[in-house]
């Protein structure tokens, strides 16, 4: 072959001796390296797509109705399993050049195609239907998903219903899950709509009878099952009965039982709605009977879950006198932020949340521990005085079920108290009802499954690792399993049917321990620590989440948040407090209503 000629190149030699320190040893021992081009992917699709939209090299066309879209049947087989399936197992469209698909919008069909060359796909409100049914319809898992945090996002009274009834039937668990929380926490406005009023019949006996449910009082389930009734009522007065026994008539006032329920025609034409108001009559008019008449209609109606905003109330100045200043922090934005101040100074201070509004309860003012209380109205955004409690206390524990206020223990300025009283609203009275078993001061108290756990506390000699339980329905207390640890100025509070004790003193300890109680197993079980001690540390739950704010780690009073999630088991600091340092009360006020925009 002529020199400089185009045939075959000799064989380069290689250095016997090699290094083999950063090399791999391939065949007969030879080193080798190994290249990887790691955006190959990234590169190759864009120019795939760009190949389809000139119509080259396309093998297959997808028919909906009257419109074709070109595509190559390896990129979707490899990217929709659907037609992963119908490609590689010898379907008879495996050879088919048009393929005719059934039960998909030809816009949604679009866009999922044009995904899979693209891995993008833009929801809004005008596709998220389509498009959740037609991935669901390709096993698009990625997509569906996609689509329904996209609802989830946006649910609104106007349309939880109709989210709720699409996603079941489109077995999107998720979003049910999501949208029956929603209804739970707006049962009110939601009953007012269309969209409920049009419901079947069984979906209002799933959501009535949910102990989630966030209602005043059980009036207000009642007064939605007349309506649901009314808007049709000449088929669906036969069904009152059936939704009755859902209503918790025992948790009714006699005058209302009285007068409403039993003047009502649609009750006074059933046997079965009469039986039902009986047995309700029986349990409010003879108290003696009640053991013997506990079934879930005596249990309170209590939602756990309200998303809503944490309000930090009162708490000590860095020289100690007691603070009347209010904060409030949004989960949504991340900010603290001073609002309208208590009309009176208060540290040490019990804080519940109940209809809406934010009630601080005694507490200490400098001076004097305190038996006024006071409420905070979102609406008015002001604060005002209601009916004093019968005893002194500061250090208490307070919490809301079933309309009612209930307070427990604290400190009068000389012992710690084992008393506890409970708030109507309607009379704006408190009353003594069954004391504590133990006194108990900076103790913690939350209300899971209908009932109020106090944990922990000390009595001025010891510190308790003891809980006890209140049945709000035979008025008594009863002990539950212990803690773990002894605990005094902890925080309590549930979140997704379970009881956490956070933090606290042990006598000898400053505490940035959790552990959590379990109704199911009766276990205290030790989840994720705080990444810092907390003593006097106020906890709330809202969106999914716990909590921890200010407190006393020994050395420094504390201003800072932390946030657990319980499907990480994790804590993460937060933005700090503002306005507050050491230890605060704090209560959670519910969003009136998620938006749309």
């Amino acid at each position: 072959m002529a020199e400089g000629g185009n045939g075959p190149c000799s064989p380069i030699k290689w250095a016997v001796s090699v290094s083999t320190r950063s090399r791999s040893c391939g065949r007969d021992g030879e080193d080798t390296v190994l290249f990887k081009q790691a955006d190959l992917p990234a590169v190759a699709f864009p120019t795939i797509a760009d190949i389809r939209r000139q119509g080259k090299l396309c093998d297959v066309t997808l028919k909906v109705g009257d419109q074709r879209f070109s595509a190559h049947r390896v990129i979707l087989a490899a990217t929709i399993p659907y037609f992963n399936a119908m490609f590689t197992h010898d379907m008879v469209e495996a050879n088919m050049s048009e393929i005719t698909m059934e039960g998909i919008e030809p816009s949604a069909l679009e866009a999922l195609v044009n995904f899979s060359y693209t891995g993008s796909v833009t929801i809004d409100r005008y596709n998220a239907q389509s498009l959740l049914i037609a991935a669901s319809f390709l096993h698009l898992n990625s997509v569906r998903d996609a689509c329904c945090t996209f609802f989830k996002d946006r649910l609104h009274i106007s349309n939880c219903v109709s989210v709720r009834t699409f996603a079941d039937q489109y077995m999107c668990a998720d979003l049910v899950e999501a949208a029956n929380k929603f209804i739970h926490c707006h049962f009110k406005q939601v009953t007012l709509t269309d969209d409920f009023l049009c419901l079947p019949k069984d979906d209002v006996l799933h959501i009535i009878s949910k102990d989630e449910l966030n209602v005043c009082s059980e009036e207000e389930v009642f007064e939605a099952v007349l309506d649901w009734i009314r808007h049709r009522e000449s088929v669906r007065k036969g069904d009152i009965a059936e939704l009755m026994v859902q209503v918790r008539l025992p948790l009714l006032t006699p005058p209302y039982l009285s007068d409403r329920v039993a003047t009502e025609n649609i009750i006074k034409n059933s046997l079965q709605c009469r039986d039902l108001l009986d047995e309700a009559r029986d349990y409010l008019l003879m108290p003696e009977r009640r053991t013997l008449l506990q079934t879930f209609k005596t249990r309170p109606r209590c939602c756990t879950d309200i998303p809503g905003v944490v309000y930090a109330i009162g708490g000590l100045t860095p020289s100690g006198s007691s603070l009347n200043t209010t904060e409030m922090y949004d989960p949504v934005t991340g900010k603290w932020a001073v609002t309208e101040s208590m009309v009176t100074t208060r540290s040490r201070v019990g804080t519940a949340v109940m209809n809406g509004k934010l009630y601080a309860i005694g507490g200490y003012n400098g001076s004097d521990r305190l038996c006024t209380v006071e409420m905070f109205d979102p609406a008015t955004r002001a604060w005002k005085m209601v009916g004093p409690m019968n005893c002194k206390r500061s250090a208490l524990g307070a919490a809301a079920v079933g309309g009612k206020l209930l307070v427990s223990g604290g400190y009068d300025g000389i012992s710690s108290l084992n008393s506890v009283e409970i708030y109507d609203v309607k009379t704006d009275k408190w009353v003594l009802v069954a004391p504590m078993k133990c006194h108990r001061s900076a103790s913690g108290m939350a209300v899971l499954e209908g009932e109020i756990y106090c944990c922990g506390g000390h009595d001025g000699l010891s510190i308790f690792d003891s809980v006890e339980c209140y049945d709000c329905t035979l008025g008594t207390w009863r002990d539950v399993p212990p803690m773990r640890s002894k605990r005094c100025r902890l925080g309590v509070a549930t979140l997704k049917g379970k009881l956490y004790a956070i933090g606290g003193y042990d006598g000898a300890v400053f505490q940035r321990t959790v552990e959590r109680y379990d109704t199911e197993t009766g276990k205290w079980t030790d989840v994720a620590p705080m990444n810092i001690k907390r003593s006097r540390v106020a906890v709330a739950a809202t969106y999914g989440k716990l909590f921890a704010i200010g407190g006393y780690d020994g050395q420094t009073k504390l201003s800072s948040t932390e946030m657990y999630d319980p499907d990480l088991n994790k804590w993460v600091f937060v933005a700090p407090m503002i306005a507050h340092e050491g230890g605060v009360g704090v209560g959670i006020v519910p969003n009136c209503e998620s938006s749309m925009d």
